[in-house]
């Protein structure tokens, strides 16, 4: 049975436990001198985890696990046929061995030894699939036998109920933040192999950025340069060019639709301009490459400016627009949760409309709206489509908006293209940039933070 089948045969054994788990408790209540102590609900969903929350964890566990297991006894059993074969050739078969028993391949292309691998390989699977069905299966009835039996006036089906709901909840909260320190670490050990080539103060401080270098020893090839200011200095100019328009357009747009705007344009427009946050980055990228760089290439000819056709200013201006969404939206909600009652004590000193905004509205949503503007600002730290099809992909150590320029996360996903060793220098040079990025990343949120913690005791 199928891990899909499987799954649909606890729900719909979770969906009979709940029917007959308040029926039976509503049956024990009728007429009985002592008093209930949970709600039905609470028993009949007591019989529900019963049945199904471990043999769901079983099956989930299951499922990671037996393919590992399966390949380590296929690996196994092709070692033993094949004691001479390499690990590329070992790998070669696995992949054969799979592909044939899926289908891919004709027996033309097998030899025996691949034919009692996939035998094998096929027993492994039924056998592993018979036994998680048997184990899921059995669990689940035993939970319902054990559920019926606990089921009682007395019981405090509402304490385990919770206690159940607060271990789901741990248990999600703890894969969140092991998530994150698995990244963390992952990106760590892979930067520490890369300084271990490439000194730090090197990496941190070159000017130049030219990570081609030889794969092989036989191989034409330079022997590459790791500076990254060039990558920083081009993502940060392209974030600022950003933010001039994004910032200003943004907040004005908020303060409008929410102190100044009618119920009806506001309806209309908010969601105008959210529309724009749900347009794909490689839509954004064409607009760039093949409206808005042209545009001010022949403006810029126009008037006497040479201007790169890939240039820092395209991107950064269509990256504001993109951003738009974000800063205005987020404001808007802020700006919307600032109490009536500062607006009303504010007109009661005889403050205007605008004297209120700006001394009164703006200043108690400052740490939302701060938060806003950090966060559009990581969303353009970490945009790649634009800046690909709008700056490019040289790296120019230049503050000159009118020239190409590139980013860190064009690097990232530059370095990682190719068939390159996984090992070498320039690939490993994608886990350093990307550390940076985190900590970019990380120091903007402790920013924002304090900003907030700092205003809220202000204003509370």
């Amino acid at each position: 049975m199928s891990a899909s089948s499987l799954f649909l045969c606890l729900v719909g054994l979770g969906l009979f436990s709940f029917f007959f788990g308040r029926r039976r408790i509503h049956r024990l209540a009728t007429g009985a001198s002592q008093k209930q102590h949970s709600r039905d609900v609470y028993h009949a969903s007591f019989l529900v985890i019963c049945a199904t929350f471990v043999p769901i964890v079983l099956l989930v566990i299951w499922t990671g696990i037996s393919p590992l297991v399966i390949d380590a006894l296929l690996e196994s059993f092709l070692k033993a046929r094949a004691n001479t074969a390499s690990l590329g050739e070992l790998s070669v078969m696995i992949a054969k061995t799979k592909a044939y028993y899926a289908g891919s391949i004709s027996a033309a292309f097998i030899d025996d030894t691949i034919a009692e691998a996939t035998n094998y390989y096929a027993d492994l699977v039924a056998h592993s699939l018979q036994a998680r069905s048997f184990a899921v299966l059995l669990l689940a009835i035993a939970g319902v036998g054990l559920g019926v039996r606990k089921i009682a006036l007395r019981f405090t089906a509402r304490h385990s109920v919770e206690r159940v709901a607060q271990l789901i909840m741990l248990v999600a909260s703890a894969i969140a933040v092991l998530t994150t320190v698995g990244i963390v670490l992952s990106l760590i050990f892979e930067t520490i192999r890369f300084f271990a080539t490439v000194s730090v103060t090197e990496f941190l401080f070159g000017l130049h950025w030219s990570p081609q270098i030889a794969i092989r020893e036989d191989q034409a090839g330079g022997s590459g340069s790791f500076g990254a200011i060039p990558l920083f200095a081009g993502t940060l100019m392209i974030t600022f060019i950003a933010m001039i328009v994004a910032v200003p357009i943004g907040l004005m747009s908020a303060i409008y639709l929410s102190e100044y705007a009618s119920p009806r344009l506001r309806g209309i427009a908010k969601p105008g301009i959210e529309m724009l946050a749900g347009i794909p980055t490689v839509v954004y990228g064409f607009f760039a490459a093949l409206v808005v760089a042209p545009f001010l290439r022949d403006g810029g000819a126009d008037i006497g400016l040479t201007l790169s056709s890939e240039s820092a200013l395209a991107a950064g201006l269509v990256m504001g627009i993109m951003i738009i969404p974000f800063i205005s939206s987020l404001s808007d909600d802020v700006i919307n949760a600032v109490p009536q009652t500062l607006r009303d004590g504010a007109a009661a000193l005889g403050a205007t409309h605008s004297e209120t905004i700006k001394q009164v509205v703006l200043p108690a949503a400052l740490p939302g709206i701060v938060s806003a503007i950090l966060l559009a600002i990581s969303r353009a730290i970490g945009e790649t489509m634009i800046v690909v099809m709008a700056a490019g992909v040289a790296a120019n150590l230049t503050a000159n908006p009118f020239e190409s320029v590139t980013t860190v996360t064009v690097q990232i996903v530059m370095l990682l293209v190719g068939d390159q060793e996984f090992d070498s220098a320039k690939t490993l040079a994608a886990f350093a940039l990307g550390l940076v990025l985190f900590f970019i990343t990380l120091a903007l949120n402790i920013l924002a933070l304090y900003v907030v913690n700092k205003y809220r005791e202000q204003y509370d």
